[in-house]
């Protein structure tokens, strides 16, 4: 099937087995929206059914069939936990608005134990499966996951999924949950070589632009957030420091084009598996220069694209060609999914 042609689009919830994750009953879906980010659940609804008769919290999955000439295609789009605060009765006809959380709630509702703590040069994948253990999904880790450099020590009123983020930041590895609520671990998309400073073609989920596959609506907002943006990160741990300076004669960011240092500082510092201090602060700089423009817009949906992917825009014609980043999503269950995205500049 084409995504990025015009298609018909139904819509429909699936109750979940508990246990199993597979569908058991089905329930009319009127309306709603899927909300995707690269943080925290990672992703929710809000979404508008018919007769949905449970005061309990149930395990839902969202389904989009979509058909097309040629082709059609049976899509989750989310799985999760739903429960309905209210109803409106009209005579017989009962609608519900459903609350609906990933199955990351499920790690998130659990606190860790006083005074536990992540130990150095743990394996993060170990870590990972055991903050994991107690959600009902299909676990998908990638190989060769870095160790911890140091420990990790939880805070109060710490849970398995802050814990869960904090780890992969100090391992520089992120999370995301497909439509069926597997939960998927590996390097970040965005990973820089840093002998070449590029960003390997696996890493990008999908190129749009005018001559490529141009599914964006005309309609885009551009806001630039780089006054800010230091060109000088000092990196302090215990009694070491490195600094990084961006000297790059390319780059908008440098201290010569700048006319000027900008200092940034961090002395909470979480080093990769064999990382150098010196290693760490450029790799730092170089991420908090990604925030220099941010772009909103809305497209056709596609399949397999989410936050914390990477897509390259080419629309010379409004100045917007590179790679960028996907920080967040809004899935409107409707014509064509209609997918508002938001997008940083890597």
């Amino acid at each position: 099937m084409d995504w990025d042609k015009g298609y018909s689009a139904r819509y429909y919830i699936s109750i979940l087995d508990k246990d199993t994750l597979r569908d058991i009953d089905r329930i009319e879906l009127t309306g709603g929206s899927i909300k995707r980010t690269s943080t925290d659940l990672r992703e929710s609804a809000d979404l508008d059914c018919v007769d949905y008769n449970t005061n309990q919290e149930q395990y839902i999955r969202v389904w989009l069939d979509a058909k097309q000439d040629g082709g059609s295609s049976h899509t989750p789009l989310f799985t999760g936990i739903a429960t309905s605060p209210g109803r409106d009765i009209n005579g017989r006809y009962v609608t519900n608005s459903l609350e609906c959380y990933s199955l990351l709630k499920i790690a998130q509702d659990i606190l860790l134990p006083r005074g536990w703590y992540a130990p150095a040069e743990m394996s993060g994948e170990s870590l990972l499966r055991m903050l994991l253990e107690p959600v009902r999904a299909k676990l998908d880790i990638a190989e060769n996951a870095p160790s911890l450099s140091q420990a990790i020590i939880a805070e109060d009123g710490e849970n398995n999924l802050s814990m869960i983020d904090k780890i992969l930041s100090a391992i520089n590895w992120r999370m995301k949950l497909d439509g069926y609520g597997n939960i998927i671990i590996g390097p970040e998309a965005y990973m820089i070589d840093q002998r070449d400073d590029s960003i390997a073609v696996r890493s990008l989920s999908g190129r749009f632009g005018a001559l490529d596959n141009d599914i964006l609506e005309p309609s885009l907002t551009i806001t630039y957030d780089w006054f800010g943006c230091p060109n000088v990160f000092r990196a302090v741990m215990d009694d070491s420091a490195a600094v990084a300076r961006d000297e790059d004669e390319k780059s908008i960011y440098s201290i010569k084009n700048r006319g000027r240092e900008i200092w940034a500082e961090e002395t909470d510092c979480q080093l990769n598996d064999n990382e150098t201090l010196a290693e760490y602060a450029f790799r730092r700089l170089k991420e908090l220069q990604r925030v220099s423009t941010n772009i909103s817009y809305d497209r056709r949906y596609m399949p397999d694209i989410y936050p914390s992917d990477i897509v390259e825009l080419n629309y010379p014609a409004q100045n917007i060609q590179g790679n960028y980043y996907i920080t967040s999503q809004s899935i409107t269950l409707g014509y064509n999914a209609k997918t508002s995205e938001e997008v940083i500049e890597i």
